[in-house]
């Protein structure tokens, strides 16, 4: 009975021991501080030589566009081509309805005759001048009407082309409201490129460029710059660029989507990973966070040319900044962190 309550004892005592000494672990984990400073790595701003090329999109052009119709409402006797056919200069391509046109021959037919009588009558001075002069003067009105009106009435090719759109059927009636048909100029074509200023002097008539068809995927066309705007727009600091492909095997169509390559030469600039570069919502505000001795700053940058992974820092950035890469939707300017590289 004795050796029982002993060895009671001894288990109560035990378990005392041990209820202090878990008790007294969790309190020094409780008054252990904690590091709460952000985890980030970061990556070093450097200088290195870069091709200066830059990409922009566009879509293809044609040279040019002419829209075909007469210049009164008229009724189409017929029309001669058909979508896709190609056509040269000063080749017929709709007949409109020649009624007036057939009425007008016949009245300066008749002037004709009466201002051969007046000339004749005037040469033996059976006529005034005056009278001469109005004979004249009417028969010359009535040609340049039949001269206007037959222009209206055999419609012919302005360019050499496509015809790309035919609106009407033989025996409708134009009616304005759309041509008759339109003929683009294919051979050569046009992309538009909107490109930054801090490129202007560079950009040059003459300039050769690649052009990627997004249907051809990585084949490159060989084209020129044929036009620089002389103006840019004050909203987004650009200025227009006139990409001229001359297709004359007639491959690139327009409407089809492109990529404009531009190579300005080598220069040497800063360069950071562009995971390190963040943009502000709302805004075309582009920024990055420069680690100094644990501490974030938040700096405003402009970038220049894209390489790769890597992006050109053109202001806001000094070689050997360090850049933070990762945790940057955590990151604000003043906030403590630990730089883990490795």
């Amino acid at each position: 009975m004795k050796k029982s309550v002993k060895n009671t004892i001894l288990l109560l005592t035990l378990g005392m021991m041990m209820s202090c000494s878990q008790s007294s672990k969790k309190s020094d984990e409780t008054t252990k501080p904690v590091d709460t400073k952000i985890l980030v790595k970061t990556s070093v701003a450097h200088k290195q030589t870069i091709d200066r090329i830059q990409e922009f999109t566009a879509t293809v052009e044609s040279e040019k566009t002419n829209n075909i119709a007469p210049n009164a409402p008229v009724r189409i006797s017929k029309i001669l081509v058909e979508i896709g056919d190609h056509v040269v200069k000063g080749q017929k391509l709709v007949q409109m309805d020649a009624t007036n046109l057939a009425q007008l021959e016949l009245q300066i037919e008749n002037s004709k005759k009466d201002f051969e009588r007046v000339d004749e009558l005037y040469k033996i001075g059976g006529v005034s001048k005056a009278n001469w002069d109005a004979a004249k003067m009417a028969l010359d009105l009535q040609v340049t009407s039949y001269n206007n009106l037959l222009e209206n009435t055999q419609l012919l090719a302005p360019i050499n082309g496509i015809i790309t759109a035919r609106n009407y059927d033989d025996g409708d009636m134009y009616n304005a409201a759309k041509p008759v048909l339109v003929i683009e100029q294919i051979s050569p074509v046009k992309l538009l490129i909107n490109v930054s200023e801090q490129y202007y002097t560079q950009v040059k008539k003459g300039l050769q460029a690649d052009v990627k068809l997004d249907v051809y995927g990585d084949e490159i066309f060989k084209g020129e710059i044929s036009l620089v705007h002389p103006t840019l727009a004050t909203a987004t600091r650009t200025f227009t660029v006139e990409i001229k492909l001359a297709n004359r095997n007639e491959r690139v169509r327009p409407g089809m989507f492109g990529r404009v390559i531009l190579n300005f030469g080598k220069k040497e600039g800063i360069m950071i990973p562009d995971v390190a570069v963040q943009k502000q919502i709302g805004t075309n505000e582009k920024f990055a966070f420069v680690v100094k001795n644990g501490i974030v700053e938040r700096r405003v940058v402009m970038l220049g040319i894209q390489n790769g992974d890597m992006c050109e820092i053109l202001s806001g950035i000094d070689v050997d900044d360090e850049v933070a890469i990762t945790s940057l939707s955590r990151l604000d300017d003043g906030k403590e962190v630990t730089v883990k590289n490795d």
